[in-house]
């Protein structure tokens, strides 16, 4: 079904269009599509091919939108079901109805209304149940490490996620397009500077991460909202978006505006810019760890050695990597786990304590830390799984890859 709305093309509504047109070329989808982003993750199977002939409706690739029905993810529908279709792409939207409020089932039916009326098809209605008695940081349906949760957000989130991962299995589609904004990626920074978690919070959501394409991140929601009235879209306000109880509710509605009140306007700005420039340089150490790991870890019974002198040849920056990256690929190992796994990184503290092993050797013993333990011994730290049922899951550390992708975003 092709959509009738006709709506006058205001600023906000060229920036989003651009935006998504952006992102649909950074990862290769379509028939503006361009070389691989600088940063990106590559896209997923089945992309299309830049300068293919156009295919017929029936075969030329096909994305979703994740579509709760508020502003930022109506406008991003908007703005999908018209870029698509000028790049030779189809545009459908899944909707996930967590059930967590009363009336839910109705207002995944006025999305799906919507997503139609502006020519979406497929669009599918997906209702999950939200287990709250399990810790989902860091589940195997997190797309970005940086994205994190914690208690029913999180439970909410890996459901969210987990329905995702099968609209795409079930639909064929190559990508789902997410509605995270500027204002989301600047309250993940703030997040992750306020709880110290370093680098994996700090530089926030990527545009292009796998499957999931997140093309509003320069995008303000005071746009979104406003490219919905000139579209003649009736967004849906989430309650739990107001709810104080939660601390992104918390930094969005009283820290970033005192923090514009007492620093002047642009802060939402600059902390996404922040994100920007420190997602550069974690790509470019990350980049030069993989190449240090695959040059230097060895495979022993058990686990991992590396040798000592090449930890002590780095900056501190690089060793904790390398020791992370050890870590993780000892207890992911252990467990049988896939290299696709997305876990939680080693504490900073246990980092720093293996890190001592190498520059402040005098004859310590083993340590043993939740799910791994290490030992120097001839010249080697040996990483070694025994710990691992006695103390953790391997879902509490982080992927093999290395350190990659922050607080999660309420749905939008």
């Amino acid at each position: 079904m092709e959509s009738t709305r006709r709506p006058r093309l205001t600023p906000e509504i060229a920036d989003i269009r651009r935006a998504i047109r952006a992102v649909l070329a950074d990862a290769g989808l379509g028939s503006s599509a361009s070389p691989q982003a600088s940063g990106s993750e590559p896209s997923a199977p089945g992309a299309s091919v830049p300068g293919a002939s156009a295919p017929d409706a029936e075969t030329r690739g096909l994305v979703l939108v994740g579509l709760s029905g508020g502003p930022d993810s109506l406008a991003l529908a908007a703005g999908t079901a018209f870029e698509a279709a000028r790049a030779g792409l189809r545009a459908g939207a899944v909707i996930v109805d967590h059930a967590l409020q009363p009336g839910s089932a109705d207002v995944a039916a006025e999305a799906a209304r919507q997503a139609a009326a502006l020519g979406l098809d497929p669009v599918l209605v997906v209702r999950i149940t939200v287990d709250h008695g399990e810790n989902h940081r860091g589940s195997a349906a997190d797309t970005d490490p940086a994205e994190t949760y914690s208690g029913p957000e999180a439970a909410a989130r890996t459901g969210r996620y987990a329905a995702f991962v099968r609209a795409l299995a079930d639909t064929g589609a190559s990508h789902v397009l997410l509605g995270h904004t500027l204002d989301d990626q600047a309250e993940t920074v703030l997040l992750g500077l306020a709880r110290g978690s370093g680098p994996v919070s700090l530089h926030g959501m990527l545009r292009v991460s796998g499957a999931y394409l997140r093309p509003l991140l320069g995008i303000r929601r005071a746009q979104t909202v406003a490219a919905c009235t000139d579209a003649g879209l009736t967004p849906w306000t989430d309650p739990h978006n107001a709810e104080q109880r939660f601390a992104r509710v918390r930094v969005r509605d009283t820290v970033l505006p005192s923090l514009e009140r007492e620093l002047g306007p642009g802060v939402a700005e600059a902390l996404a810019r922040t994100a920007d420039l420190l997602r550069e340089d974690a790509a470019a150490l990350d980049e030069r760890a993989a190449e240090l790991a695959g040059g230097s870890f060895e495979i022993v019974a058990g686990g991992i050695r590396v040798p000592v002198e090449v930890l002590a040849e780095q900056p501190a920056a690089l060793r904790n990597r390398l020791i992370r990256l050890a870590a993780a690929r000892t207890v992911l190992r252990a467990a049988g786990a896939g290299a696709g796994t997305v876990v939680m990184a080693l504490p900073r503290g246990a980092t720093l304590a293996v890190g001592r092993l190498v520059t402040d050797w005098h004859g310590q013993g083993p340590l043993d830390l939740p799910g791994v333990r290490v030992v120097r011994h001839d010249g080697w730290l040996v990483f070694t799984g025994p710990g691992l049922a006695r103390h953790a899951r391997p879902t509490e550390y982080a992927q093999s890859k290395g350190p990659s992708l922050p607080h999660g975003t309420p749905r939008h």
